[in-house]
């Protein structure tokens, strides 16, 4: 009778171990780490349910990451969203069973910036965009925050949109769309990092003498208003261009556990749940019906699509990553100045630079800080040149005010400018990433011929981009621009400014 009344003290023991209590279920729930604020909803779940929920806590992408299709450690997943975990399902193949998921909060990935900075960008447009944002910060007047891409779902959401605005097509990005890096200018105002949206806040909490705007999560900046940890609250702009929403999907790894699965999610989704889950996390109801917080707005604009190629995320990431996204640039422009460039055809030239230093509508091509330019005005000789280093406003003036000229030659020495131009390019070469730009509008009618030029070697590792304006002769450009990897922009065929971002970071 005593070994019997042992082994059943035992069982009750590896029970209560297993369940955190009599009647209690446990359930590990790999989860985003912004969701550790739940902690008091979920004591509210255990009571009334009696389904205790371990949060295994890393960040989303991270997590996505760790998702293994059809072998799962964790009986539920909880991410802010499910986006990532679905391409890779796709590219792997995976045929069997996909994972039930529960929609059940929302929050858009927003800008809180500092007011008189929010009131700097909308100066240029009441609805402030994703490319006024990069303009911005290319320009040196906007430093931001942003949790990094290949770890956290907010930083990965705010690349996705900035990438989707920069390829102007308003489709999920494909492939190759993100060929040519525009990022590039949008990067050098980032001036703090995090591996999750949470611990990114508590960074720019530390340093806002230090920072303009942060990019997160809408509820995650309104509980930071609301902190008193901030010199003043921050602002919230909602992209007039786009906006990718966190659904915060509810994901059933294990089979064996749906009864449990649906117990949870349909309190969850319960009205004076979802409640109380705005009250304390100020995230969106899912459930329709329930009134939103007073400092939520009902509407957020224009929803993005995520890309539906896991391809296009992972070029984002690697690019995120290389190093040289992050190493301003030295571009080396060779700009004819013939005679037959007076007139309309000047006054083009003059409107694309105007765009290109930021003085119109705001560009993904702009020139950015700590970016390096040498201007060349060519005739049948070098007529001016000019080094150019982008720090500010009176940089970009200058740049424009090197075209304010009426000294136009009567010749056209196309190729023995660009090879002027290789020499200086060679020396450049030596210490920073470098890029030709030639534009002509006439046929080669002095100096070295093309065949002659190209017998010439090319300053390794720097491109040519050639383009093609007027008559200029297509196929010598092309062959000469090609011969060095770089290509013919034809601006016949669309128009100046459309030429000269063809030739803007691409590698």
């Amino acid at each position: 009778m005593k070994r019997l009344v042992a082994m059943l003290l035992a069982a009750v023991l590896v029970a209560t171990a297993c369940t955190g209590g009599p009647g209690e279920q446990r359930l590990s729930v790999l989860a985003s780490s912004e969701l550790a604020d739940l902690g008091p909803i979920l004591d509210d779940l255990r009571a009334d349910t009696g389904i205790r929920l371990d949060l295994d806590l890393q960040g989303t992408v991270d997590a996505g990451t760790a998702l293994t299709p059809g072998q799962y450690h964790h009986d539920l997943a909880w991410l802010s969203t499910d986006r990532y975990f679905q391409l890779k399902l796709r590219k792997s193949g995976f045929t069997g069973e996909r994972p039930a998921a529960t929609r059940i909060m929302l929050s858009p990935i927003v800008i809180g910036v500092k007011p008189p900075v929010a009131a700097a960008l909308r100066s240029r447009h009441p609805d402030v965009s994703w490319a006024d944002f990069a303009d911005a910060a290319a320009a040196g007047s906007l430093r931001f925050a942003m949790a990094d891409p290949a770890r956290s779902a907010s930083g990965l959401s705010a690349l996705v949109g900035v990438a989707t605005a920069a390829a102007g097509t308003g489709a999920a990005l494909r492939p190759q769309d993100v060929v040519c890096d525009r990022l590039r200018g949008f990067r050098t105002g980032q001036s703090l990092t995090a591996n999750s949206s949470s611990a990114l806040v508590d960074l720019f909490a530390a340093h806002q003498s230090e920072v303009d705007a942060v990019i997160g999560y809408e509820s995650t900046l309104l509980s930071l208003n609301a902190s008193g940890r901030l010199a003043a609250p921050l602002e919230l702009i909602y992209p007039r261009d786009g906006i990718m929403q966190s659904e915060y999907p509810l994901l059933l790894l294990d089979p064996g556990k749906r009864g449990a699965y649906e117990r949870v999610t349909d309190w969850l989704k319960r009205p004076d749940t979802q409640r109380k889950i705005m009250e304390r996390t100020l995230r969106r109801p899912a459930t329709e019906g329930v009134p939103l917080e007073p400092r939520l707005p009902k509407s957020v604009g224009t929803a993005l699509y995520f890309p539906d190629d896991q391809d296009v995320v992972d070029k984002l990431l690697a690019y995120y990553a290389d190093p040289r996204g992050r190493t301003p640039g030295h571009v080396v422009f060779v700009l004819d100045f013939s005679g037959s460039m007076r007139g309309s055809r000047i006054t083009a030239l003059r409107a694309a630079f105007d765009a290109l230093t930021g003085a119109g509508e705001a560009e993904f091509e702009r020139f950015y800080r700590g970016e390096k330019i040498t201007m060349i005005r060519f005739g049948g000789r070098v007529l001016a040149e000019r080094d150019f280093a982008v720090e500010g406003p009176a940089d970009l003036a200058a740049v424009r005010g090197f075209l304010d000229t009426e000294e136009f030659d009567s010749a056209t020495a196309v190729w023995s400018a660009l090879a002027y131009a290789y020499d200086k390019a060679a020396e450049f070469a030596k210490t920073e990433p470098v890029s030709i730009v030639l534009m002509t509008d006439g046929e080669n009618n002095a100096g070295l011929g093309a065949d002659e030029f190209l017998r010439r070697p090319a300053p390794p590792g720097v491109h040519t981009y050639a383009v093609r304006f007027g008559e200029a002769d297509a196929a010598e450009l092309g062959r000469v621009a090609a011969a060095t990897g770089g290509r013919l922009a034809d601006a016949t065929a669309t128009s100046l400014l459309d030429a000269f971002k063809e030739t803007r970071g691409c590698r």
